[in-house]
């Protein structure tokens, strides 16, 4: 073999050590990344595209979350660690059951309302998604006596009535939070059948078959609350959807919630990352 040769197989074989080291590392990388078991990498998109979404509209800050039942077992369900929402990446979803416990906590901070998520799960076989918001827009609603109304088509899904929960009749006194099972279940009991539930002088619970649905109601519910304060600021009686047209138009944003979720997801994109 001549010298020039032998000088190049070493370098072949350095390249090769560092091909098979780089892939090495590809695949420590995808494994690092695994998701919770069962789920798939689109949900734990639409959780993370939905905190962030909400967070750039200022639906949520720093606190509320986006939670999604886990698509191969019923009683368990998928919600970030303890963070902003803004900040949330797919590492960052965890498994809880039912009872809010974290199936692998690993040292994680949990949320402490997560109990709003759990006790909606177990009530509501059909909710496949809860989103939990301090909107800025739906406070006044919840500590006046004017009930929040369907205004206008996108938020359709408030003609079936948002229920106002108030966390002292049942338990006192509190700090407002929902920080145990107890408390998660009164207000899943005034949730009821309907996508929204208020919460007296806190903020309020969206619900929804899908992440994108229930982001949807979410983000709409407090549009409509801005909307209805001002036509209830220019005077004269509102003119609100009816129950029929709500369930009518509900059925349409159903069937074309995509077109607004995939602009929203392109949003989130742009925004920084983790």
């Amino acid at each position: 073999m001549s010298g020039r040769w032998v000088g190049i197989w070493p370098i072949r074989f350095a390249l090769v050590a560092v091909l098979t080291a780089l892939s090495g590392l590809a695949e420590v990388r995808a494994q690092t990344a695994t998701l919770v078991p069962g789920t798939d990498a689109a949900l734990i998109d639409d959780i993370v595209t939905g905190s962030r979404v909400l967070a750039d509209f200022g639906v949520l800050d720093g606190f509320g979350h986006v939670s999604a039942r886990h698509p191969a077992n019923p009683s368990r369900f998928l919600m970030s660690r303890s963070l902003a929402p803004a900040l949330v990446a797919a590492d960052d979803i965890m498994e809880f059951d039912l009872d809010g416990n974290a199936v692998d906590a690993r040292g994680r901070s949990l949320f402490l309302e997560r109990f709003i998520h759990s006790e909606i799960y177990r009530a509501r076989p059909d909710v496949m998604s809860v989103v939990h918001t301090h909107s800025p827009g739906v406070i006044p609603y919840t500590i006046s006596q004017v009930p929040l109304r369907a205004v206008f088509h996108n938020a359709a899904f408030l003609a079936a009535g948002a229920p106002v929960w108030d966390i002292r009749k049942g338990f006192g006194e509190t700090d407002m939070l929902v920080r145990n099972a107890a408390i998660g279940k009164d207000l899943a009991l005034t949730l009821g059948d309907r996508p929204v539930v208020l919460m007296r002088g806190h903020g309020d619970v969206a619900v929804g078959p899908s992440v994108k649905l229930a982001v949807f109601r979410a983000y709409y519910t407090d549009v409509n609350a801005r909307l209805q304060s001002q036509a209830i600021a220019l005077g004269g009686e509102a003119n609100y959807l009816t129950p029929g047209e709500g369930a009518k138009a509900d059925a349409v944003n159903l069937a074309i919630v995509d077109r607004i979720w995939n602009l929203w997801k392109m949003r989130a994109s742009t925004s920084p990352a983790k």
